[in-house]
């Protein structure tokens, strides 16, 4: 076994690639669309050394364009689950005796495979998977997956570090972190390629097993998270990769005496389930859970009287209609003052007017469809009332269609009351509705904007007086994990803005950071004593003389 204290390579953002005409990535991108859609792949479960194929196959078709037969994979059942969980404990042994720079190794150099030979290729199955175009796919897929392994790997060098700053004379402390006692379930959702990656990795990287339970509309790009993990070494059970539904899976899974944590990202109502299933069968595990999850956001956009029109409506059409605001953190609510509303009204409809909606593979669409037909229903509900609402304002948009995909125009409406169905409840998708204030009211707001949603995941405040930015900053202090001066409440960066909230959107554990690792080993404190006394008695024992 190697000796030494390893320093691992100092993690860098991986550079984000344009994509512009006649670019070489554009060129290798558009190659690896034309080479997914000539093709119907099937798609096995990953479980110990085995490529599972059930025989009942589900279909796999982009969002954008339901008529082509993308893929198929295979669902299992609830003997699926315990195979998976089988094969991670017959596992466990050996990947938590590997000595942690070969577990950095591995994780290392998949990020080098996700930024060389892997790039177009996963970011492709993403699009075509997804329904997102080549930049959100750049900057989830590639980049931000990149990062998570790479900036992981420093974290985890990190924690093993720290140690007890003190051992007095005769003494030595120390401390070691050991992985939890059983198996770790990361459940992940479908719209981000690098959290479904980083969820498995960031507790296999701090030396757990896992079983990976992806989303079903994120199954094609998870087939190539886990060619990359091959790839890079990562041994057979260590991450197991399984096609279960929800309740399946967790029958078995919250029943097993070894489960040890969950890593979660998905709605409030399941991972609010979760938890009550957990503490209802609390007596039957081994240890207590650890339960991590980032759930919903009904994210804000608070905008001052001060603040610059262009500044806000870039803001509002960035945060709220990038990747069809199906990201957790969109922008789905907006509270713009009376005097800066006629030129931010005349920006947003220009803007929307604008954008072009459509397939992936056309670069020139900037909003690509929604991911399911449930969702598409649900936000054409949504729009359909509003637009029959008297006190309600189409703004632009409004349209939806899907004939050939599911493609909801980007839409704005207004609205007269702040605590409007839209204004509270999580949509997810490419639906804003803003509350019109008077400009006298701003510190009322503020009150308004903390109490209208369950959720505390981002917000912003866009202004141009730092009185009223340290106002907001204080006031909204829990109303928003990830908060934001002067820009969208999008966009969080490994390394930059550690990423989670609280209140119901989740336990802000803080995905990329040391304060997500750490959730996933146990510390042991190691007391060794040179010179042990031999005699019970303490000085104070003996009489004076």
């Amino acid at each position: 076994m190697l000796k030494g204290f390893f320093s691992v390579p100092q993690p860098q953002n991986e550079p984000v690639l344009n994509y512009g005409p006649r670019s070489v990535e554009r060129g290798a991108l558009k190659a690896a669309l034309d080479e997914a859609r000539s093709k119907v792949i099937d798609i096995p479960m990953y479980i110990g050394d085995k490529l599972v194929h059930t025989g009942k196959k589900l279909e796999i078709r982009p969002p954008h364009d339901h008529k082509h037969l993308l893929a198929t994979f295979h669902e299992g059942d609830a003997a699926t689950v315990n195979a998976a969980i089988d094969a991670a404990l017959a596992a466990k042994a050996a990947w938590e005796e590997m000595p942690w720079e070969q577990r950095a190794s591995i994780f290392l150099k998949a990020a080098e495979l996700l930024s060389g030979p892997y790039r177009a290729k996963i970011n492709a199955a993403t699009m075509l998977g997804q329904s997102k175009n080549a930049y959100q796919a750049e900057i989830d897929a590639a980049c931000e997956f990149i990062d998570f392994l790479r900036f992981n790997v420093h974290y985890m060098a990190e924690i093993y570090a720290q140690q007890p700053p003190i051992s007095p004379k005769g003494v030595w402390n120390r401390v070691e972190q050991r992985p939890l006692e059983g198996f770790v379930f990361a459940l992940t959702p479908f719209n981000f390629t690098a959290i479904a990656g980083n969820l498995p990795a960031s507790a296999a990287m701090m030396g757990n097993v896992v079983v990976w339970k992806p989303a079903y509309p994120q199954i094609y790009a998870a087939n190539v998270i886990m060619q990359v993990f091959k790839e890079a070494g990562l041994p057979d059970g260590v991450i197991n990769l399984i096609y279960v539904d929800g309740p399946v899976a967790g029958e078995v899974i919250f029943n097993h005496h070894d489960f040890a944590g969950i890593h979660f990202t998905g709605s409030t109502k399941v991972f609010q389930n979760i938890w009550q299933t957990i503490g209802n069968n609390i007596h039957k595990y081994r240890t207590y859970p650890r339960i991590v999850g980032e759930t919903g956001g009904k994210d804000f956009v608070l905008a001052h009287p001060s603040a610059d029109a262009d500044v806000v409506s870039t803001a509002l059409i960035r945060g709220a209609f990038e990747y069809q605001g199906q990201k957790c953190s969109a922008a789905s609510r907006a509270y713009i003052p009376a005097s800066l509303w006629p030129a931010v009204k005349a920006n947003v409809q220009r803007d929307v007017a604008s954008i072009k909606v459509g397939p992936v593979e056309d670069f020139g669409n900037f909003v690509n469809a929604v991911i399911t037909e449930a969702s598409f229903d649900k936000l054409a509900k949504y729009i359909d009332a509003a637009k029959a609402d008297k006190s309600v304002e189409l703004v632009a948009g409004g349209s939806y269609d899907k004939s050939q995909g599911w493609f909801v125009d980007p839409t704005i409406i207004k609205v007269d009351d702040p605590y409007y169905v839209t204004m509270c409840e999580e949509l997810f998708g490419p639906v804003l509705t803003i509350y019109v204030y008077e400009d006298d009211k701003f510190d009322e707001l503020l009150d308004i904007v903390d109490k209208t949603s369950i959720y505390a995941l981002t917000g912003s405040i866009i202004s141009q007086d730092r009185y009223a930015i340290a106002k907001a900053t204080y006031a909204l202090r829990n109303s928003a994990g990830n908060f934001y001066i002067n820009d969208k409440p999008t966009g969080a960066v490994v390394g930059q803005q550690p990423f989670g909230g609280a209140r119901g959107s989740g336990t802000n554990d803080k995905a990329g950071s040391a304060l997500n690792l750490q959730r996933w080993v146990s510390p042991r404190t190691i007391k060794e004593t040179f010179d042990p006394p031999k005699d019970y008695r303490y000085p104070f024992l003996n009489k004076e003389v």
